[in-house]
Parts: C-alpha cells; sequence; structure tokens
C-alpha cells in the first residue's frame, strides 16, 4: 500500500542495528541501511516524536530453541550502534524473540506516549523487522515500513516480505518519502 498518511503520535521502531549485526553478509549494506535509519531518527527528533531502539539478546527459550554457533555472544554484540546516538528521552527496549512485541514493554510505553502508529526500520528484514510489524499492526497500531531501510541476509525472506506481507500489514515508502510526510505533518511544530 503505497504512503498516504502518518498519524500526529508516530514512533519510529529501529530494529536490531547493534554492533553484532554490523558485519553480517546482508542483501543491502548495512551502511546503507543505518544512514537511513538515521535520517528518519534525525527527522522525528525534530518534530518531537518518540523513538524506539530495539536490540536483540538471544532467543526465546522453548523446546524449538537453538544453541547459537560457536556459543554465547561476544562482549559488545549487543550495543547499539553509536551512529543512532540514543537519547535519554528514547525508548531502548532488548528483546529475545524476533519481534518487538512480544517480550518486551514496547506496547505499553508507545500506548503512555499516545503512539497510534508506528514506522518500522532494521534488520532483518524477514524476521525482526516482520515479526515487530505483525505483532504492531496485531496490537492495533497503524504501521508504515521504511523498505529502503531494512536489509536481510537472505535476498527472497526480503523481497517476499516486501512484496507479499508489508502491504498487508500496512503501508510502505522510501526513507525521504517518509521524512518528507512527516515534515508536511508536522510543519507547524518545525516553523
Amino acid at each position: 500500500m503505497a504512503l498516504t498518511t502518518l498519524d500526529p503520535i508516530t514512533a519510529l521502531i529501529v530494529v536490531d542495528l547493534q554492533a553484532g549485526l554490523a558485519g553480517a553478509p546482508f542483501v543491502h549494506p548495512f551502511g546503507d541501511v543505518v544512514a537511513r535509519a538515521c535520517a528518519l531518527i534525525t527527522a522525528f527528533r525534530r518534530c518531537g516524536l518518540p523513538i524506539v531502539l530495539v536490540n536483540v539478546d538471544g532467543t526465546a527459550p522453548g523446546r524449538t530453541e537453538r544453541p547459537r554457533p560457536g556459543g554465547a555472544f561476544p562482549d559488545g554484540w549487543t550495543d547499539l550502534l553509536p551512529e543512532l546516538d540514543p537519547q535519554p528521552a528514547d525508548i531502548v527496549v532488548t528483546k529475545r524473540t524476533w519481534g518487538a512485541f512480544a517480550s518486551t514493554d514496547i506496547e505499553n510505553q508507545l500506548r503512555a506516549r499516545g503512539v497510534t502508529h508506528v514506522v518500522i526500520v532494521g534488520v532483518a528484514t524477514g524476521t525482526g523487522v516482520e515479526s515487530t510489524a505483525r505483532q504492531a499492526f496485531e496490537a492495533g497500531f497503524n504501521v508504515t515500513l521504511a523498505i529502503d531501510a531494512m536489509t536481510d541476509a537472505r535476498p527472497n525472506a526480503h523481497d517476499y516480505s516486501i512484496e507479499h506481507v508489508f502491504p498487508r500489514l500496512g503501508e510502505t515508502g522510501s526513507t525521504q518519502e517518509i521524512i518528507d510526510l512527516l515534515e508536511r505533518t508536522h510543519a507547524h511544530e518545525l516553523a
């Protein structure tokens, strides 16, 4: 679905842009994804809108839990990238599942701030981003996905999510289209 609107209180959710994933072999350059996420962070901060920075540390326990090849995560693996420039007002959550809503209090924190809409970016498109988008949609949030600010190590998963899943969950657009719409929506606050 094409990008048409953003609610007055829209939050940006940045999924898994952390040190441990920086060197992974993604379909699209990780640095480009980070740069676009940072452009969105800057725009959301200018408008005084909430920013959620999510990192992943492990997996959900259960019968299907698989040990991580190579053992435990190395020190610093979960550190958010410094380019994200975390601020005290940001919501920072650590998840242990694919989606950011299932194992954190993100929904309560967003609702406490009056958020009705989320824009989602990050990695990996077919797991962390898609699961977070599904969970946000199921929780009743309007969802927008910045499709040029996400990537995956699996080309088929990336393409499938963008072409078949995301249009059913909400609207999609480029980083610049979202920034332009955000600036039009909040022009009075930017003046």
